[in-house]
């Protein structure tokens, strides 16, 4: 298959025939303006202060940990709530904490400590948004559209990157910061009006999961299947040193080019413009490399032109080196995040989401102050030189961390399992429930089935298992039992119903295929399982399907 047949041309601006993601991306790129204009208020309130390199670092930091904290817990809400009334409650949220900000600041009331904590509040909501956003873009475009609106999201957000400190940075030099604080409340309100003005079609969904055990569920999916994992490492190499650039380009604008919030404000855009490029030219761009070949020079692109800018004399050849390192910043995070929702089958998206999000904002949240530290002993040039010489690092190590294609991948739910032959009905929260399989394998088919289970393992314990073994009967050398546990029969039922995919199903059966007639499937119940609850009719049809080849 060649490059061009695995990525069918789309064309960039597809998704924007589909009313519905027109408006709420642009409801998006208003609010995102205010976010990234109160950012730079944030930042440029105390550039003068002494200790701006570590004040400054630490607005990033404020706005990017809250991630770590909550955008796990955010994708649960956003898997099992309505969410574009999810969305919308996030935006009244940050209109009430943006006039607060205003009027705190134009008050003069506004201490470090108690900036980083409002910034915090808004890196809080802004956590709890973005899972819900990146999930409901999978509702709203068909599956061969999602990587063009992936990247007009992208857009979106450089858009707002290059528009909002612009902005900023021409409110400060004429009102000040204040001001700044209040166009974040009102483009806020914009993104509310379109969100209750929207009609969002009724979406049937199965019984929706207890907080808790969806927040396990999502956990332990992404810790057991190894390609998301891979993703997210690849996405932390180079967000890590990358994000030198955000958390710097104050101290660049004010101390090596001698810049005020106006110049800084170019800077800012010229990066936004970049990521804009980025993303509307990566279509053409994928059409002849793959995915890793876009990440790799993304990764290279960046690094040379951050680097370069230790040498920038002044605003004009420092413009042209950031629109370098926003293409290559936006083709980074477009390209994994279009192939991480690709991958993702429906009932987990939004909670791995959600840890990507943990991921991508939590390593630039802990890498930020790292930088500013490295700045304040060592130098501005030395900082910008490490950062970069890592992102090219980040590169080489994409030789090893290889990013799957996803696009024609099947990730709809797969209901191939049968219905459990049971003469008792174990209550829906009783558990836990162990799944015990028994195979016979002749020997010449042993070393091919115990490869062939490593898969079989991955794949029941991302599907919601606890607890996965697989033993040798001793009194039969030729039969393997197949054990695992699962939380609770309601967990176990949601395997049945909705989270298995045809890759599952094709594991179950590239194992299948090296044993002798078929495998005999039994549920243990918990002992206090009432007994003769069902019907006699409805036991002997469970005793006749328990001799028969079952799937879990």
């Amino acid at each position: 298959m060649t490059q061009t047949d695995r990525s069918a041309p789309v064309s960039p601006w597809a998704p924007f025939r589909h009313r519905a993601f027109f408006w709420l991306w642009l409801g998006v790129v208003v609010s995102s303006v205010g976010m990234w204009a109160q950012t730079v208020g944030a930042q440029w309130l105390f550039v003068n202060d002494p200790n701006a390199a570590t004040i400054v670092t630490l607005v990033q930091t404020a706005s990017a940990l809250p991630m770590m904290l909550l955008a796990l817990p955010a994708g649960v809400l956003a898997d099992a709530f309505d969410r574009r009334w999810l969305m919308f409650g996030v935006q009244i949220y940050f209109i009430v904490v943006a006039v607060l900000l205003a009027v705190l600041t134009a008050a003069g009331m506004m201490q470090p400590a108690l900036l980083l904590t409002f910034t915090f509040a808004v890196g809080a909501g802004a956590a709890m948004l973005n899972p819900a956003w990146q999930s409901l873009i999978t509702e709203i475009v068909p599956r061969n559209e999602l990587a063009a609106a992936t990247r007009l999201d992208m857009v979106s957000v450089n858009v707002a990157r290059a528009a909002g400190p612009a902005l900023a940075g021409v409110v400060i030099v004429r009102w000040g910061v204040a001001p700044v604080f209040a166009i974040t409340a009102v483009a806020g309100s914009f993104l509310a009006a379109v969100l209750l003005a929207w009609r969002r079609p009724r979406i049937t969904s199965g019984e929706r999961e207890p907080f808790l055990p969806a927040l396990v569920a999502g956990g332990r999916y992404v810790r057991h299947e190894p390609v998301v994992r891979r993703i997210l490492l690849r996405l932390a190499s180079f967000m890590a040193p990358a994000c030198a650039v955000w958390a710097l380009l104050p101290l660049i604008a004010s101390r090596q080019l001698g810049l005020g919030a106006d110049g800084y404000g170019l800077l800012f855009a010229a990066l936004g413009i970049g990521a804009v490029i980025g993303a509307l030219c990566l279509g053409r761009v994928k059409q002849h490399l793959s995915s890793n070949g876009v990440l790799g020079l993304a990764a290279i692109s960046f690094a040379l032109a951050f680097g370069a800018l230790v040498l920038a004399p002044n605003l004009w050849v420092a413009l042209p080196l950031l629109v370098v390192c926003g293409f290559g910043w936006t083709a980074t995070v477009s390209t994994i995040i279009s192939e991480l929702q690709l991958f993702l089958p429906g009932w987990v998206r939004a909670r791995a989401i959600g840890i990507y999000l943990m991921v991508f904002l939590g390593s630039q949240a802990v890498a930020s102050p790292i930088w500013g530290l490295v700045t304040q002993h060592l130098g501005l040039r030395v900082a910008i030189l490490a950062a970069a010489s890592l992102v090219g690092v980040s590169a080489l190590g994409g030789l090893v961390l290889k990013v799957p294609e996803s696009q024609h991948l099947d990730r709809s739910p797969l209901a191939y399992w049968d219905a459990a032959p049971l003469a008792l009905e174990p209550d829906p929260d009783a558990g836990p429930i162990v799944v015990s399989i028994e195979y016979e394998v002749s020997v010449d088919q042993e070393a091919d089935f115990l490869l062939a289970m490593e898969s079989m393992r991955r794949s029941r314990l991302r599907s919601g298992a606890s607890r996965w073994d697989l033993y040798r009967v001793g009194e039969s050398p030729d039969l393997f039992c197949e054990q695992f546990q699962v939380p609770t029969w309601r967990e176990h039922q949601r395997q049945h119903d909705g989270r298995l995919t045809a890759e599952d199903q094709s594991i179950e059966d590239a194992a299948f295929a090296h044993i002798v007639g078929t495998p005999r499937t039994q549920h243990l119940l918990p002992p206090g399982t009432p007994r003769n609850v069902l019907s006699a009719e409805r036991q002997g049809y469970g005793e006749d399907l328990a001799a028969q080849q079952t799937r879990p």
